[in-house]
């Protein structure tokens, strides 16, 4: 998974208009983050026509924000860039959470 560094508006445009595209939201000091990310690698295996990418939620406030995403860890799926899934709020979410929600995008 690639870790994106701040982003600008335009970045993130760039980011997200090819193909399906994973922000996953996350933190250094969040436990419910630290929780699901040793499953990440799987879950991107399991989704690989997908592109994941991890956004430090603290390093792009303000682009968290523009996407109302005010718990982590969350994540929002795009297509070809548009939106066409957000599992955005603060609760742990385990990995089977995650697979049924990118499985229910399909």
């Amino acid at each position: 998974m690639e870790r994106l560094p701040q982003l600008k508006e335009d970045q993130l445009i760039e980011t997200i208009g090819n193909g399906k595209v994973v922000l996953f939201f996350t933190a250094g000091w969040c436990p419910d983050c630290r929780f699901i990310k040793p499953a990440m690698p799987e879950i991107e295996q399991d989704f690989s026509d997908y592109t994941f990418y991890e956004v430090d939620r603290d390093e792009n406030i303000d682009l968290a924000a523009e996407l109302n995403v005010f718990g982590i860890p969350s994540f929002i799926v795009y297509n070809n860039g548009k939106e066409i899934g957000r599992f955005v709020n603060k609760d742990r979410k385990t990995k089977q959470q995650v697979e049924d929600f990118l499985n229910n995008l399909k």
